[in-house]
Parts: C-alpha cells; sequence; structure tokens
C-alpha cells in the first residue's frame, strides 16, 4: 500500500514538474509527463489511462512508449538548451574536469537523442 502512494506521488509530482516546464523555459516537459505516465503504470491506473487519453499529453507519451520517438521539435528545443547549459558553464569558474565531465555527458545524451525516431 505504501508503494502505491509512493508511485502516485511520483506520478502527481513529476506531472507538476511537467506543467511549470510549459511555463517556465529551459524546465523540460515531455521527459516529466513521460516519468508521470510510468509510474502512474506502476501504482495508478486511472491516472495513466487519463494520460495516456488525454488530447495534450497522450500523444507523447504514446509515440514513446510504441516507438521510442522524440519529436524533433524537442530534439531542436533540448540541444538548444543543452547548448546553453555548456556555454553558461564554460563561462563559469567551474573546474576544468568538471566542464569536460558534463560536456562528455550532454554530448553522449544528444548522440542518443538525435538518434532517436521522431514518428
Amino acid at each position: 500500500m505504501l508503494l502505491n502512494w509512493c508511485w502516485r506521488l511520483l506520478a502527481l509530482g513529476s506531472l507538476a514538474l511537467g506543467l511549470i516546464g510549459v511555463l517556465l523555459p529551459g524546465l523540460p516537459t515531455v521527459p516529466f509527463v513521460l516519468l508521470s505516465a510510468f509510474a502512474a503504470g506502476k501504482g495508478w491506473p486511472q491516472f495513466e489511462r487519463w494520460l495516456l487519453q488525454h488530447p495534450h499529453f497522450g500523444p507523447p507519451v504514446q509515440q514513446w512508449r510504441q516507438h521510442g520517438a522524440v519529436p524533433r521539435r524537442a530534439k531542436w528545443l533540448a540541444s538548444l538548451m543543452m547548448a546553453l547549459s555548456l556555454s553558461l558553464l564554460w563561462y563559469s569558474s567551474q573546474a576544468l574536469w568538471l566542464q569536460l565531465l558534463v560536456s562528455a555527458i550532454l554530448s553522449l545524451v544528444l548522440i542518443w537523442l538525435w538518434r532517436r525516431p521522431e514518428r
């Protein structure tokens, strides 16, 4: 029973972050909605069904589940935000090893992202 509540809390919390991401540039929406659907599928089937049938949230979740697809617009937006983040990091006074590590990780994420199907 406690585990169900944890899944429900994660589903609601991640959806809330996704909704905040609609308003705040730089905070992604779709990954949080995907996490919400995943968590709801573990402990709240009615909420998962609602998300899947939602006219705005449902299609990205279904595309991800069926094909692992990421829309091109989302790829470009993610790439832009990563580039902005890296430029801020490189202009900061952080340690060189940290700048290189974050650059390498984000480069791998970009490669993975752009290899995903689009529809």
